[in-house]
Formats: C-alpha cells, structure tokens, sequence
C-alpha cells in the first residue's frame, strides 16, 4: 500500500522557535520535496502576514506536481487569503477535545460542528481540495471524533487528519485510534507530535492501524520538541513495514535536511537517526572489524540508501581493521607491524584526551613510515583589503617549485579572497576542491590562536591540513596550502 506524505516543514516547521524564512528559501525547499516525490506540501499559514502570503504565491506559480496547500481555521476570512493564494488545498484545523472546544474557542460541540461543516462547505464552493485536520484528537472523545469527521465529510471533506497536537500518543493508542476510523469514507491521515519521543513510532502504528497518509517534517523541526521526522518515517516505512511503501526518493533524504538544516539554522544533532553525522560512523574495534566483513553486521540499511557515506572515526576505541580502512582512504599502504605502532599512538592520543584527526592521523603515520613531503608550495606574503564598502580581495604571493608567482583572488569574505589566491595560482597544475573548513579558537581572548582545519580532494583522494595561527586569514592560507602539498607530493 502506497503512503502519502504531507510535508509541514515550511508551516510547521517554520513554527520552531528561531527560524523565519524568506520566500527564495521557502521555494528552494518546496522544489526539493516536489522534486523527491513529496505528494502534499503545506506552504503556509495565509493569515499569518503579507509576506507569508508572498511566500505560498511565489510556490504555487511554480506549478509544481505537489498539492500547495495552506493552513487555515475554519473561518472565512481565512479560507479567503488562501484563495488569493492559489493554491490548491487547505488544511483546514477544527479543534475538537473538551479543552480546546470549551476553554480556547469558549464555544459548544454543536457550535463547532457547524462552523466546521460551513468551512468545508466554503471550500468546496470555492474548488479547493479539503483536509480537516482535527486538532488535540489524541484527547477528544472517539464518538464526538467520529461525528466531526463524518459531518465534514458528508459537506465534502476529501480527506480527514487526526493529530496528536500534544504527542500525548503511544503506539498502542495510535494504532487503536486509527483501526477504529478505518471505516470512513474519505483517507485517514495522521499529525503527530514529539513531546515524549514518539512522534515516529506513533506514526508508523497509526498506519498499520490504518493511516493512509502523515504529516512530518524535515529533521522533525518544529514548535517545542518537533514533529513528526520525515526521513526517519520514510525510511521506517521502506525498512520495517514491508506491507507499505511511498513515493519518495529516498536517495535524496540526506540532500534535503542538509538544505532544510542549512536554511533553518536549526543544527543536526551527530547522532540523529539517519540524517546525523555520526549515523554511519563506526569507531569500535569490533564494530569496524565487522563492517568491514560485512555491512549489515553493524548497520540495519546501507548508508548509500540514504545518500550517505559510511566513515571509520579515528579513537582510542578503533581497532586495526577500521584503522587500516581509514589509512587506505589516506593513500597509506603499512605493514602489520607498522599498523600497530600507529594504532598505538592513536591510543596515546586518546587516552590523554585528544581528539584524533585526520591530520593528526598523518602525522603519526608519517612519523612511523619516515615519510617527508617536499612543499612545492611555499607562501611567501598574503596582503588583504577588506571594509564595509569594499569587496574583500587577496594578493598572494607564492614559490612554487622554486618560482615566484603572484595572483589576487575576491570573495564574500577576507579568507575565502585568500583562499581563492591560491586556487588561481595553482589552477594550472592541481585540480583541487575544498571539501570542509573548520575553525577553532584554542586560547582565549582577541589574540587567541585560531585552529584551522581543512579538507581537501583531488580526484579520488582526501586528505586534510591544519594551519594554527593568531590570524584566522593567515591560518586559513596555511593549512589550504598545507593540504595541497600532500595533495601533489
């Protein structure tokens, strides 16, 4: 059975204490769930403000394959903004528990019914596609429940929500509510909440209980503790419900948080399920030794299903198998016993309370191999103009194999003009991307000495750099040509 997905990051998920979006950005991401096979994409709120209804216009000129949908309340004047909109839906939210009906709208049970079937009926009058999404149902009667939906979907109601507004929800109170809606007439779909952790494992027992369709959002953003995680469903569904299935690239969950956690500024925890940085990286000895033999010893779905990449951390936990996987990567070929001094020295490392990098990591494998690179590259000065009302820009000098050369780079910033220098000085000669910069301050105070680490690749290769320095720019030129001579040494 095929599931359908609603995606609420730019209503929803917008809500997340912080994060405001701009129209190019909302756009961005709407072409991107359009693009992986998103069936629903709520792209607001219209009553919200001017600029939130510039923001649904700007999504549904694009004419995408996605239901545009906004939300609204079951009044008029709402239902009004989202005709102006375009767009083609509304999700349209009824309060329904004791709490909401009697203390927030101060109104009846009949009284909500009614305004709820003359919404819906709006709607229709006006060719827009419905959804009534029950809001608290995880705290409203069943019966009273029942005949919410059932009157909206004798009004016209295309499909009905439950949501579980305070994720109050477990699995077992999921499932049953929705096997006992599975009768109406109209798709079921459910909207759940993250208070107490379980949004996801609420909504994959809301659709095999009988859910057809679910809300989520991207990274599971949202108001207090988030909602419902996308990719965490999307993969949930593909690996552990074999009965059903959606229309998702699942290939692309990781290009869209990055985007979705790049625009929001909201930060990935590293250990998030599927889309954290440490989802796929393996330190333990054991653990790697496995990997390595085979994958699904360790890991419950390959990485690549995902658009990831599997990584061996560097620690004192590693073992030689993993150790000499990281090594290889490095274009290191050692021998049994040179393996084991250089695991040694990692152990050293860690049990002092190092964090052991890669180029850390180089370091002790050079140290153990005698091996000495020959800088082909030298800098020689580094000059920077830079001010509000100035474009930065860089002049570099450099020897390179014992000549001089002199370029000038600009950028959006001072490093990133130095950085560009040098690209352009060595441009002729090395085809080299910069792939990761990470700054660190490692004293304190406005002198402090700037730790910058680099990672760089040229064709298959990856290696990384590190430049310390009092300035960040010169820091920054450092370890970038640092990178590069190891890189063509």
């Amino acid at each position: 059975m095929n599931i359908k997905v609603l995606d609420t990051t730019l209503r929803d998920g917008e809500q997340t204490p912080g994060v405001s979006l701009n129209p190019s950005e909302k756009l961005r991401i709407a072409l991107k769930l359009d693009e992986i096979g998103v069936d629903f994409i709520e792209a607001g709120s219209a009553i919200t403000s001017e600029g939130e209804r510039d923001c649904i216009k700007t999504i549904t000129n694009e004419n995408l394959n996605a239901e545009i949908l906004s939300f609204s309340r079951p009044l008029n004047k709402d239902i009004d903004y989202c005709i102006e909109c375009g767009v083609d839906a509304v999700n349209l939210v009824v309060p329904t528990s004791d709490l909401h009906i009697f203390q927030k709208l101060n109104t009846t049970k009949e009284e909500l019914i009614e305004m709820s079937n003359s919404a819906v009926e709006y709607c229709k009058d006006h060719g827009l596609v419905v959804e009534l999404s029950a809001e608290d149902a995880s705290r409203t009667d069943v019966d009273f429940l029942r005949t919410v939906f059932n009157n909206a979907i004798d009004c016209g109601a295309d499909r009905v929500c439950v949501c579980d507004t305070v994720g109050i929800f477990t699995p077992d109170a999921s499932f049953n509510m929705f096997n006992s809606l599975r009768d109406l007439k109209v798709p079921v779909s459910c909207h759940c909440h993250n208070d107490f952790g379980l949004a996801v494992a609420n909504t994959l027992a809301a659709i095999k209980g009988g859910s057809s369709e679910f809300h989520s959002t991207v990274n599971g953003i949202g108001e207090r503790a988030g909602n419902t995680s996308f990719e965490e469903t999307v993969v949930s569904i593909n690996s552990l419900l074999p009965d059903f299935d959606t229309s998702i690239d699942i290939h692309e969950l990781y290009s869209i948080s990055k985007l979705v956690a790049r625009l929001t500024g909201v930060y990935i925890q590293p250990n998030k399920a599927i889309v954290g940085e440490n989802a796929f990286a393996h330190e333990s000895g054991i653990h790697s030794d496995g990997i390595i033999k085979n994958a699904s010893t360790y890991e419950p779905i390959t990485p690549e299903l995902v658009g990831r990449k599997r990584k061996f951390v560097i620690g004192k936990h590693m073992g030689t198998h993993g150790l000499n996987s990281r090594l290889k990567e490095l274009g290191l070929n050692v021998n049994s016993n040179q393996l084991q001094q250089i695991c040694d020295n990692i152990k050293f490392l860690a049990d002092n309370g190092k964090t052991v990098t890669d180029v850390d990591l180089q370091a002790i494998a050079d140290n153990v191999l005698n091996i000495n690179y020959e800088d082909r590259i030298k800098l020689e000065e580094v000059t920077i103009v830079s001010g509000n009302k100035v474009l930065p820009t860089a002049s570099i000098k450099l020897t390179i194999d014992g000549n001089d050369v002199l370029e000038a780079g600009v950028g959006i910033g001072p490093v990133d003009a130095a950085i560009n220098a040098v690209k352009k000085s060595i441009s002729e000669f090395a085809d080299i991307e910069l792939v990761e910069y990470h700054v660190d301050a490692i004293t304190g105070g406005t002198d402090a000495f700037i730790d910058v680490i680099v990672k760089l690749q040229k064709g298959d290769q990856i290696i990384s750099a590190r430049g310390t320095e009092p300035d960040i720019i010169n820091a920054s030129v450092k370890a970038y040509i640092a990178g590069v001579n190891r890189l063509i040494s």
